[in-house]
C-alpha cells in the first residue's frame, strides 16, 4: 500500500514511488483546505460546478498547485470529460497551453505526454483516477475511469499507447490508483454485470453479492487492465481509499447525492 496523508492534513494524497522521482509532480486533491463554500466551508473544490464561484474554484486550482510543489509549470493539460475511451496526447507545449484557472476546451478522459512543463489533470467525485510514468522514456499519463470508461478498457489502452508511442516498456511503468469508490460502496445493476460480461473473460470475479445487492470493483477493474496491458503487480499501488465512505475528506457524486464538488489527479514531467 502506498502512503497518504493523515486525513486533516490539506496536503495531496502521495503515492512513495512518484514521490521517489525527483523529475516527476504528482498528487491526488482532497476536499480539504480551500475556499468554496457552497458543499461545506473550506473546500477545495477544484472543478467549475454550477454551485460554486469561479473565483473561489480558480483560487482552488492556484493553492492544489502550489501543493504538489508544481508552481514552475506553465502548461495545463485540461479535459472536458465525457465518460469515453478516448486518449489525447499532447505532443507540444503549444498543445498544453491551457490556463489552469479556467475551465477546460478539449473533450477525453485520458492525457498523456512527454514533454515536460505540462501538468495533465483529471477530474473525480467517485470515479477512478489512474497515473501512469514511464521512468526511462519520461511519460506521464492521466486517466480518468468511471464504469463506462473502464468497460471500455481506458486504463489498459492508455497504457498500450504509452508503449507504442514512445517505446515504453511496460515492466518499467509505475501506476497508481487512487481515490475512488470502493468494493463495498458501489452497489450496481445486473444489467452493467452483463456489460462486463461481454467485455471481460474475468468479469464475475470483479462483481460481489452482499445482502441481494450487486457491487463492482473499480479498482481491480482497472489493476487487471494495467495487467494486461503487461505492467508488473509489484508497481501497479491501489491507494484503497473510498471516496463514498470519506466524505470528510474527498467528495463523493454517490454519497452526497450529486450534490458535491470535484478532486483532481495531477501528473507532470517537472521543466528542465
Amino acid at each position: 500500500m502506498s502512503e497518504t496523508c493523515l486525513p486533516e492534513d490539506p496536503k495531496p494524497v502521495l503515492v512513495s514511488a512518484f514521490s521517489a522521482q525527483e523529475a516527476l509532480a504528482h498528487g491526488f486533491s482532497t476536499r480539504i483546505g480551500g475556499l468554496s463554500q457552497c458543499y461545506r466551508p473550506g473546500d477545495l473544490n477544484l472543478g467549475f460546478t454550477k454551485d460554486d464561484e469561479p473565483a473561489s474554484v480558480a483560487e482552488n486550482r492556484r493553492r492544489f498547485v502550489q501543493t504538489l510543489g508544481a508552481e514552475d509549470f506553465q502548461r495545463f493539460g485540461l479535459l472536458r470529460q465525457i465518460h469515453s475511451p478516448d486518449l489525447v496526447v499532447l505532443a507540444s507545449e503549444e498543445e498544453g497551453a491551457q490556463d489552469f484557472t479556467q475551465p477546460a476546451t478539449g473533450c477525453g478522459d485520458a492525457l498523456m505526454t512527454d514533454v515536460p512543463g505540462m501538468l495533465l489533470t483529471v477530474q473525480v467525485a467517485d470515479c477512478i483516477p489512474v497515473l501512469l510514468f514511464a521512468p526511462k522514456k519520461r511519460a506521464v499519463a492521466a486517466v480518468h475511469a468511471g464504469w463506462r470508461g473502464t468497460a471500455a478498457r481506458i486504463a489498459q489502452s492508455t497504457a498500450t499507447a504509452m508503449q507504442r508511442l514512445y517505446g515504453s516498456d511496460p515492466a518499467d511503468i509505475i501506476a497508481a490508483i487512487g481515490p475512488g469508490i470502493g468494493p463495498e460502496s458501489y452497489a450496481v445493476s445486473e444489467d452493467l454485470r452483463t456489460e462486463f460480461a461481454t467485455a471481460f473473460a474475468y468479469s464475475e470475479e470483479l462483481f460481489q453479492v452482499r445482502d441481494a445487492q450487486l457491487f463492482l470493483d473499480l479498482w481491480e477493474a482497472n489493476q487487471r487492465q494495467l495487467l494486461e496491458a503487461g505492467l508488473e503487480r509489484a508497481n501497479i499501488h491501489v491507494l484503497g481509499l473510498d471516496t463514498a465512505t470519506s466524505t470528510g475528506r474527498f467528495f463523493s457524486h454517490r454519497a452526497e447525492k450529486g450534490f458535491t464538488g470535484r478532486m483532481m489527479a495531477a501528473i507532470g514531467l517537472r521543466p528542465i
